[in-house]
């Protein structure tokens, strides 16, 4: 298996940069995981697509405003892009630190509202430890003070519709950096809409981190390492999925976050619930223990995302796929349309 193995041609212009004025209104790509066959319909129509039965799994991790801007007592100019809060009674991140020269432990960061950030040790990978000095209520000061941390090959300021629209409706707990993306495309109404078709729907927590779409910097992926990201499964979910396995219906999960808590939570081939942090790295020859089926959106090419929708329905199948969706003009990435892989 080589990193090439997952790459695709793919036109700038396909690029999604702005969401669609009705989230539900998407297109959607059909993949027959066994025939390789292809269809195109609209996630609107998903209450038709799915069954009676079906178990909908969604991810209610919520976005941080995570990309932070101040000032070094020197007067240089930072940007600090937070990762993970850490356990413990100080407010500790882990954070990636950009400015024009390195900023050494004990380095102290002016920002928003009289709020100092000092560095300290070095954390995983590029990241680095930093403290605040925080407001009372440290959550809302963020609120107030971030700015949504759109991908980067966004690359326009943020608006203030971002803050609504790089989050789900059914968002619950924060902790993410980056949305996931594939639960973008659901309204309530849509929701209220596959409930009422006898689908089912269960939540696990992954709060999507650096792990997620960090690039691959090895020929071989499988020596690639996944940063860590902490997750939650529910006894709730656990039960659903026992249900539904029980009345014949699919696990249809939303998004490549959920297919990797689910199969992370199922490594040791029994479903448990639990939380935790996971390092899990689906690629092809991976055995899914739990999903059946998968809602997601067009990944970017060599990515870890991509190779985990290959493992799901084969790389072949995957990329011509995508070959296809580039030739009907389908728009890629987050704020892009979506595949229903069954």
């Amino acid at each position: 298996m080589r990193l090439e193995d997952f790459d695709f041609d793919l036109p700038p212009a396909l690029i999604a940069t702005e969401p669609l004025p009705q989230r539900d209104a998407a297109r959607l790509m059909l993949l027959d995981r066994v025939s390789g066959e292809i269809g195109e319909s609209r996630v609107s129509s998903l209450p038709e697509l799915l069954r009676s039965g079906d178990l909908l799994v969604l991810n209610d991790t919520r976005v941080l405003p995570a990309r932070l801007f101040g000032r070094k007592e020197s007067g240089g100019r930072v940007e600090l892009f937070l990762v993970r809060r850490l356990e413990g009674r100080e407010e500790r991140w882990e954070a990636l630190i950009r400015s024009s020269k390195p900023s050494r432990p004990g380095t102290r960061i002016l920002l928003a509202e009289g709020v100092v950030a000092t560095v300290l040790e070095p954390g995983e990978g590029e990241t680095r430890m930093v403290s605040f000095d925080p407001p009372p209520d440290f959550m809302a000061w963020l609120e107030r003070a971030g700015q949504v941390p759109l991908p980067p090959y966004i690359r326009r300021t943020p608006l203030e519709s971002d803050r609504d629209r790089y989050q789900t409706v059914f968002a619950a707990e924060p902790g993410a950096v980056a949305a996931p993306t594939a639960g973008l495309h659901f309204t309530d109404g849509l929701l209220e809409r596959i409930r009422h078709g006898g689908v089912e729907t269960a939540t696990v927590t992954l709060h999507v981190g650096l792990g997620t779409f960090m690039p691959l910097r090895v020929e071989d992926p499988r020596q690639h390492r996944m940063h860590s990201e902490r997750y939650r499964v529910p006894e709730e979910t656990v039960a659903a999925i026992e249900a539904c396995r029980a009345r014949g219906g699919r696990v249809v999960a939303v998004g490549t976050t959920v297919t990797r808590t689910l199969e992370h939570a199922a490594s040791s081939g029994v479903l448990r619930a639990g939380s935790g942090e996971t390092e899990i790295f689906i690629f092809p020859g991976h055995e899914f223990r739990v999903v059946d089926a998968l809602i997601t959106n067009f990944h970017l090419p060599q990515s870890t995302l991509l190779m985990l929708v290959s493992a799901f329905a084969g790389r072949e199948k995957v990329l011509h796929a995508y070959a296809e969706a580039v030739a009907r003009g389908f728009r890629f990435y987050s704020y892009g349309d979506a595949m229903f892989i069954s």
